[in-house]
């Protein structure tokens, strides 16, 4: 491979590490043409690019970036597949469902600011997406606010029943 194809290649692979919040490192190995079809098809369904990489090219990548990845270095190691998603557990629930054949394997991810291992794949599967965290803090606030209302409304309710007993009542 020439350098200039390696430069275009490492600079394509940082300007994905720079647009997308999220990304695994995955083994695909074990996958023959139809399973590979099938994944990604699943990928684009999840909104999920998934490139195969050199992992010459993409620790070159990682080298450039803001971002200290020297921890997931132990991870390029055989054939790898890097998965870029903007919600952090989505291809993390995509891999579990292949888990039982075991195929892809998670090697490492980066989701939230933060670098996974291989072996923390129900971590990933559990982490909350920012708009679902949002919805969470948005109904712990309007509980405490749906009671009010619901106690004042209930209260009128009260007082007017009472009221129009007392009104029909023969003096």
């Amino acid at each position: 491979m020439k350098k200039e194809v390696k430069d275009t290649i490492i600079a394509e692979l940082g300007a994905k590490l720079k647009e997308y919040p999220h990304f695994y490192l995955v083994d695909l190995a074990g996958l023959n043409a139809e399973a590979t079809s099938n994944l990604r098809r699943k990928c684009f369904k999840n909104e999920i690019k998934m490139i195969v990489v050199k992992n010459s090219l993409l620790r070159e990548a990682f080298q450039a970036s803001d971002v200290d990845f020297e921890p997931m270095y132990g991870a390029l190691k055989g054939t790898t597949a890097v998965m870029f998603c903007n919600t952090a557990n989505v291809p993390a629930k995509l891999l579990k469902d292949y888990k039982k054949e075991g195929v892809p394997a998670l090697k490492a991810a980066y989701a939230e600011e933060t670098i996974f291992g291989a072996d923390q794949l129900e971590a990933l599967v559990a982490l909350k997406s920012k708009s679902e965290v949002i919805a969470d803090i948005v109904a712990l606030l309007q509980s405490p606010a749906k009671n009010v209302v619901s106690a004042l409304q209930s209260g009128a309710n009260t007082i007017h029943g009472v009221l129009k007993t007392l009104g029909e009542r023969p003096e």
